[in-house]
């Protein structure tokens, strides 16, 4: 292994029995979040396990992809890697998440328009087909690759050598600074990321509302309202022309009197 400069990791330490078990831990806890966000999620919209599987096993692979990239093109610097790796994710929250969102829309879109459905992120068929989640895979994964190009670039700009060198300077200890850029910074960054793009890439079952026979929006709470609405309520011509008849048949002909019925809903 290269010697430790003056301050920060060495050569080799993100793939050292320490940095990947930091890695693994990280792996955990990042994606605990994922399942903690699917048990927020309101009943009624709540994924099932398959379909809430093939969603964040999209971002796991993206993820996994960016990780291992920052983690060899940090590695090939002679001088800090820890500082160039978390230099690279810091990069990856901020200018690689707007990227990502803008390759979402844009791969959306197209799918859209060219009548791909299987190929719209969340949508799977019904029953879910492998197939489809295999495509939006694939597709996510060059979405990946385009934002990791556009960083990789970004990082050729003159002046992030100065920053690499003072970013984590003043931690002494190679250990400490190894827990901080794999571990407690990539945790809390990545518990955001995950639940950003996963609200981005899932179905929006809120926006699935149903036509009735005469065209008109059909949902849970107007059917709920429509339902309150009629329950007990009176109909004047309900079997109008029986009740007449029984009221007439008692108190005579010229006694009539329209009885309201009610209608019970069930």
């Amino acid at each position: 292994m290269a010697p430790r400069p003056a301050h920060g990791c060495g050569s080799g330490a993100l793939l050292g029995r320490f940095g990947v078990l930091l890695q693994a831990l990280l792996a955990l806890c990042a994606f605990s979040t994922l399942m903690l966000k699917r048990f927020k999620e309101p009943k009624e919209e709540r994924r099932p396990w398959r379909i809430w599987f093939y969603d964040t096993s999209k971002q796991a692979i993206g993820s996994l992809f960016i990780h291992f990239a920052n983690v060899f093109l940090s590695d090939l610097t002679e001088e800090d890697p820890c500082s160039l790796y978390l230099i690279n994710f810091i990069l990856d929250a901020t200018l690689g998440m707007l990227l990502i969102w803008l390759g979402v829309k844009v791969v959306s879109w197209i799918v859209q328009h060219k009548k791909y459905t299987y190929l719209v992120f969340g949508e799977y068929g019904d029953p879910p087909q492998a197939a489809a989640w295999i495509g939006q895979c694939v597709l996510y994964l060059l979405i990946m690759v385009f934002e990791k190009t556009v960083i990789s670039l970004v990082l050729l700009i003159p002046g992030w050598t100065k920053l690499q060198q003072i970013l984590l300077g003043y931690i002494p200890n190679p250990q400490l600074e190894l827990i901080l850029v794999m571990l407690v910074v990539p945790f809390v960054v990545n518990a955001i990321m995950f639940w950003v793009v996963d609200s981005l890439i899932m179905k929006k079952y809120k926006q699935k509302d149903t036509l009735d026979i005469n065209g008109s929006i059909d949902t849970p709470h107007g059917r709920r309202t429509e339902e309150s609405r009629v329950l007990l309520s009176p109909d004047m011509d309900f079997d109008q022309s029986e009740s007449d008849q029984d009221v007439s048949g008692l108190q005579g002909p010229n006694q009539k009197m329209k009885q309201p019925s009610y209608q019970v809903v069930i």
